[in-house]
């Protein structure tokens, strides 16, 4: 384990990756003791093979019960440390990699970053893109915004709503976008969904969106205002989230973007990735690749940290894995207005495979499903009675 400590100061590092080892080394050393304990056969000669073996280490084959209660936290700082340098480096090789490196990275990395599942996301959304705001269904609304509920059925949404970026926390955000869907319709509208973007239109945005908040004497912040622009147009929009913010400006080698820093975003991010080789050489020579670079500005969250436990933590496998509700249960069952559960039940009775006899039960199944129960769910119950 020493030797693999201070291997990294004999490796060329640059200013920003000597800094982060510097700080990792730093947290190690509140833990040495323990780390000492841990057997390394693997001693990586390149920074980022490294930082994952250092994690390794660290979270899988540590003796957690020998930690005192007050190094468990310092623990866990030293494992978003190495995660964080971990997508840092990923998303630095954007800077440089052509095309082929790029794709061929997403391919080879599709299982741990759940590619399938993001990919039936951004599906969704292009068949609901042209809809406004205003008119979604409030379960549409919130895909489109990035705000997993448990309303939302994983028989029609197959995928994690939270893909690319989570607002879930931007609670001021919601409560704008509920109220007021119109207005940001307005804002949206600025940003055609075909052609070139220009600076101004992108201007205009920022402004028509900013002034739904301070008209309602909130701040507008800039996060959920990038989900927002990338769903409605992945392939120049990159959508930002606080807790990788770090290493996404860092891997661009700007500094770190306030969630008041409109116009550095567009300078900085969009245009910052716009300027990049596979991005302006990007082109499709398989089915993947066409998918890729219909969506090519949300290619750098594929290169963000991820491991086999990445797919497990998304909130549509989390509601798969949700025991079924029980009929004696006391527990609030989650409600749907009507105008949501026909749309979603025409949505799957529309499907092929449906006999002209369940699409009989419509109502029936529209008022089972208002009551929350799954829309599959029910269609198959109505299979096995009728």
């Amino acid at each position: 384990m020493k030797k693999l400590l201070i291997s990294p100061s004999k490796m060329t590092l640059g200013e920003q990756e000597n800094q982060i080892y510097q700080n990792i080394l730093k947290q190690s050393s509140e833990l040495s003791l323990n780390l000492m304990a841990v057997k390394v056969e693997n001693h990586p000669d390149d920074f980022l093979p490294w930082c994952y073996e250092l994690l390794n280490a660290s979270r899988d084959r540590m003796n957690y019960d020998l930690l005192e209660p007050q190094q468990l936290p310092i623990l866990k700082k030293l494992h978003d440390q190495l995660i964080s340098a971990i997508s840092f480096l990923q998303v630095k090789t954007l800077r440089i990699a052509p095309w082929p490196v790029v794709s061929v990275f997403v391919e080879q990395h599709k299982d741990v970053i759940a590619l399938d599942e993001q990919l039936r996301l951004v599906d969704y959304i292009k068949s609901i893109r042209e809809q406004s705001l205003k008119d979604m269904i409030p379960e549409d609304l919130l895909a489109f915004s990035g705000k997993h509920m448990a309303s939302l059925d994983p028989s029609t949404y197959n995928f994690d709503v939270e893909w690319f970026a989570s607002t879930k926390s931007a609670k001021s955000f919601h409560q704008m976008l509920s109220d007021l869907p119109g207005d940001f319709d307005a804002a949206l509208a600025n940003i055609p969904l075909e052609g070139d973007i220009t600076q101004y239109e992108y201007q205009q945005f920022v402004a028509a969106y900013s002034k739904v908040f301070t008209d309602n004497n909130e701040k507008p912040t800039l996060a959920p205002a990038t989900r927002l622009l990338a769903m409605r147009r992945p392939d120049l929009f990159t959508p930002i989230t606080n807790n990788r913010l770090d290493a996404l400006c860092g891997a661009l080698g700007v500094p770190k973007l306030k969630n008041s820093d409109f116009e550095r975003y567009w300078q900085d991010i969009v245009k910052g990735i716009q300027a990049m080789s596979w991005y302006k050489m990007a082109n499709a020579s398989n089915e993947l690749e066409e998918q890729l670079v219909a969506i090519k500005a949300l290619i750098p969250c594929f290169f963000y940290y991820a491991d086999t436990k990445t797919p497990d933590s998304s909130n549509y496998i989390k509601l798969l894995s949700k025991p079924k509700r029980s009929t004696t249960t006391t527990g609030k069952t989650q409600r749907r207005g009507k105008e949501s559960a026909e749309i979603l039940v025409d949505r799957a009775l529309a499907a092929d495979d449906i006999p002209e006899h369940i699409r009989s039960k419509r109502d029936s199944i529209i008022n089972e499903v208002q009551k929350g129960r799954g829309v599959n769910e029910t269609i198959s119950l109505m299979r096995t009675i009728f």
